[in-house]
């Protein structure tokens, strides 16, 4: 608050009072007006509106300016009075607003004498508190020193007894187990490793705790409890180890616990797996070292059987190199194996045993969260060691990489072993196994570059065998039946060599099936085509005789490689599915074009049986017991063919046939009889008109054609339906119309044939769909062969629709017999063709 003095007014004012100046405020001058003046926004604002007024509300207000431009508007007393005026209503708003608040400025007045009054009296009540702060300083001063003082004291006797409370139990403590290790001196296997290793960690921490060195009684017992940890380290040790080379559980706890006890577990446990990890990484590199093969193998280093620069035995010791390799490899897997068993060994104790004071698990003293487990981190370098190894062997020794190429189902049998062997002794129920799914893949992955290698050389020598056999620059050679039999011998051979691991047997299919589609393309390369291999009408030519003996040579390679791998695994067959498929096809292809051609002239005979007349009626024509000429040229045309080209292609056909085995020329030859039948069917159906003498002349030549085909071409029993076609056609054709709908031998036939067949019984005017659409037999056979049954039936179908329609037409009601029997057939049987209409 302001002091009196601040609220003196200005000198511009007669009073030195306020309080002299209220009679003023309560009694205006009479000089002003009567009226209220203007609230004091409004007064701001109409001077804001002056010309005059207005610049001296800016902040930038000038007087120096103002009186300037005052003096030269000319008016200056004008504008002098109206500055007047305006500070006149000023000094009046001032006044009006003063004595509005005059009971406020009263109270406010009043209120600072009163603070003046209290602000007396505690300036005097601060100056008595601070003269009795410094008497009670004074007073206090020595007591508190002297405090200060005897806490000190105390609190040094306090740490002294302490001190010497804790040296006394360590002291304590080192004779204890100085004792304990001096009764063991007599009998060594009595001693408690585990007491004695705590009381060594009870005393090393109450030492560190309370920090009990400098005092030099506890230091000479600390020289000697160092020495007795040192004692103990190299007994635990030596039990820890030897437990795990024993696999024996009770001396790894035992071991285990000293050092838990010892507070170097962890790092313990971490020296044990580096040291392991050392031993398998020593142990690969020693198997693969050249150098100790050889003289180990009896050659010295610089006789034969040394080791040139190259990794390369000297001659004459190849043999002694090459057998100590794969000794060093045997034992190089035993050592794993014993290794990767005792890391095991000790991560299941380690797993299995807890502290019992604690009962803390020891292996969550070992292994944190997140950690690889002990056999893995072994197990890694492990394999990483070995995989580093190997692709070392692989580039800089010609020698290992030629053995272990040659030998890699060898190598490979001996990984197999290890992981079984592994897998094997530690499959245990409720511990974890040594090595997992992907360290297995991982391992074997280490030696597949020599799988890479080994494949490739299998490849290669086949592919080379292969290609001596079928010579691309030549062609037109075929070869022997001795170089197909080697070919035969060699892929049975890499068969043999792997057919203990089904993985790798898999493999080596895999690169016999590349050398199978390569011999599919050569002799495909080798095959004859043109007129020359197509004709059937002379001798079997050159050319026919070398596709005659490709298609064999093929053959004997799909039977034999089909025998050796019957007794493998469905996936294996699977694998050389596709290239049997191939050589099979190009079997197919060498003589295809023969059975097709030979087809193609059975077929020309059989199509002049629309050029015999078997309309013809009486005595002599039923008597005749002579076959038809086309039927005599079929006859000679199949014995030429038996003669000339299957008697080459098969030679012991009966006795493939009574064995059950069907080969390539077997088939074709088989398909081609049935051919032969269903087309003689398909014309016979077609001939029109019949008549009774007609029938009897055609079953003559149903029963020529069996004969023939039976003992020319295959046996017609074993045709199937073609057979039971040809069987059912021959009694058929003397059956009466009415009687055909019931006939049993309708279901031995296909729809289509019985159709044609009912066209010989009816009358003129109903036409064949040849005749309609003025075809020739040939080119209405080739498009029966193009169609279904159902097709077939459209076409029979409009010829009927035909002649009812031109029956209708002449006004007749009656329908020959046959119209509305193969009406019902053919809705009937319509889509129902047997199989043997697509032979």
């Amino acid at each position: 608050m302001a002091p009196p003095a601040a609220l003196q007014r200005s000198p511009t004012s007669t009073s030195s009072s306020p309080l002299h100046r209220l009679s003023t405020f309560k009694n205006p001058s009479s000089s002003f007006t009567a009226a209220s003046p203007p609230p004091p926004s409004s007064l701001l604002d109409s001077f804001a509106k002056d010309p005059i007024i207005s610049p001296f509300l800016s902040p930038s207000f000038s007087s120096t300016s103002f009186s300037s431009a005052a003096l030269s508007s000319g008016s200056p007393a004008s504008t002098s009075e109206h500055l007047l005026q305006a500070i006149r209503q000023l000094d009046s708003q001032l006044r009006s607003h003063v004595l509005s608040n005059h009971p406020l400025l009263l109270t406010q007045l009043s209120s600072l004498n009163n603070a003046e009054l209290s602000l007396s009296t505690l300036r005097s009540s601060i100056s008595s508190l601070q003269s009795s702060l410094r008497r009670v300083r004074s007073e206090l001063s020595e007591p508190h020193n002297s405090i200060l003082s005897k806490t000190a004291q105390f609190s040094n006797l306090h740490r002294t007894s302490e001190l010497l409370s804790h040296s006394i139990r360590a002291i304590r403590l080192s004779k204890k187990l100085r004792d304990l290790m001096a009764s063991a001196e007599a009998e060594p296997e009595k001693l408690d490793l585990a007491k004695a290793a705590q009381l060594h960690n009870d005393i090393l921490t109450l030492c560190e705790e309370y920090d009990l060195s400098g005092i030099d009684m506890v230091d000479e017992e600390l020289n000697a409890v160092g020495e007795i940890g040192s004692r103990l380290r190299v007994e635990a040790m030596k039990v820890l180890e030897r437990g795990m080379e024993g696999l024996n559980q009770a001396e790894v706890g035992t071991g285990l616990q000293v050092f838990y006890n010892l507070g170097e577990l962890r790092g313990t446990v971490e020296q044990l797996v580096n040291k392991y990890k050392g031993m398998a990484v020593k142990s690969v590199s020693v198997a693969l070292d050249m150098k100790a093969i050889s003289a180990g193998g009896g050659g010295g280093g610089f006789g034969p059987g040394g080791i040139r620069g190259s990794g390369t035995p000297q001659i004459g010791g190849s043999g002694k190199a090459r057998e100590a390799l794969w000794q060093r490899m045997g034992s190089c897997m035993d050592q794993l194996q014993s290794i990767m068993v005792a890391i095991w060994h000790l991560q299941r104790v380690l797993s299995k045993k807890r502290d019992p004071f604690t009962h803390v698990l020891l292996l969550d003293e070992v292994i944190k969260e997140g950690d690889p487990m002990l056999t893995d981190r072994v197990w890694e370098a492990l394999v990483k060691a070995f995989a580093t190894q190997m692709k070392s062997a692989f580039t800089a020794s010609s020698f290992v990489k030629e053995i272990f190429t040659n030998g890699y189902p060898k190598l490979f049998s001996m990984m197999e072993n290890l992981l079984e062997r592994i897998l094997c002794d530690t499959d245990v129920k409720g511990v974890l196994p040594a090595i997992t799914s992907e360290g297995k893949d991982q391992m074997v992955a280490a030696i597949e570059t020599f799988q890479m290698a080994f494949l490739a050389s299998c490849l290669s020598r086949l592919s080379d065998l292969v290609n001596s056999v079928f010579p691309v620059s030549t062609r037109g050679s075929v070869p022997s039946e001795e170089q197909i039999s080697r070919i035969l011998s060699r892929i049975q051979e890499e068969i043999e060599a792997v057919q203990l691991d089904a993985r790798l047997t898999l493999l080596v299919l895999r690169e016999i099936s590349k050398v199978l589609l390569l011999i599919a393309e050569r002799a495909e390369y080798q095959i004859s085509t043109g007129s020359e291999a197509r004709q059937v009408t002379g001798p079997a030519t050159p050319a026919q005789v070398k596709n005659f003996a490709l298609c064999q040579h093929l053959q004997e390679i799909h039977t034999r490689i089909t025998s050796m791998i019957m007794g493998l695994p469905t996936i294996a067959v699977d694998v050389l599915s596709p290239a049997l498929g191939s050589i099979y096809g190009v079997a197919c292809d060498s003589v295809t074009s023969l059975f097709q051609a030979m087809i193609d002239r059975l077929e020309s005979c059989i199509l002049q049986i629309h050029d015999q007349n078997f309309s013809a009626v009486g005595m002599d024509a039923a008597m005749d017991n002579n076959a038809s000429p086309y039927m005599e040229e079929l006859q000679k045309c199949i014995l030429h063919f038996r003669s000339e080209f299957l008697s080459r292609l098969l030679p012991s056909s009966a006795n493939a046939t009574t064995a059950g085995t069907e080969t390539i020329c077997t088939r074709l030859v088989r398909s081609m009889a049935s051919r032969v039948l269903l087309l003689f069917i398909r014309h016979a159906s077609l001939v029109r008109p019949l008549s009774e003498s007609g029938k009897l002349r055609m079953a003559r030549d149903m029963a020529e054609l069996e004969l023939a085909v039976g003992q020319n071409l295959f046996p017609v029993e074993q045709l199937g339906s073609p057979y039971r076609a040809l069987r059912a056609f021959r009694p058929l054709i003397f059956l009466e119309t009415s009687q055909l709908g019931a006939s049993t031998l309708l279901q031995d036939l296909p729809p289509s044939v019985i159709l044609h067949h009912l066209y010989s019984r009816g009358p003129e005017e109903l036409q064949s769909p040849l005749q309609r659409n003025k075809l020739t037999h040939l080119q209405y056979s080739l498009w029966l062969d193009s169609q279904g049954e159902d097709q077939i039936w459209k076409g029979i179908k409009a010829t009927l629709d035909d002649y009812a329609a031109n029956v209708r037409a002449r006004g007749d009601k009656e329908f020959s017999p046959v119209y509305p029997l193969m009406l019902r057939l053919g809705s009937s049987l319509k889509g129902t063709a047997p199989a043997s209409q697509k032979s």
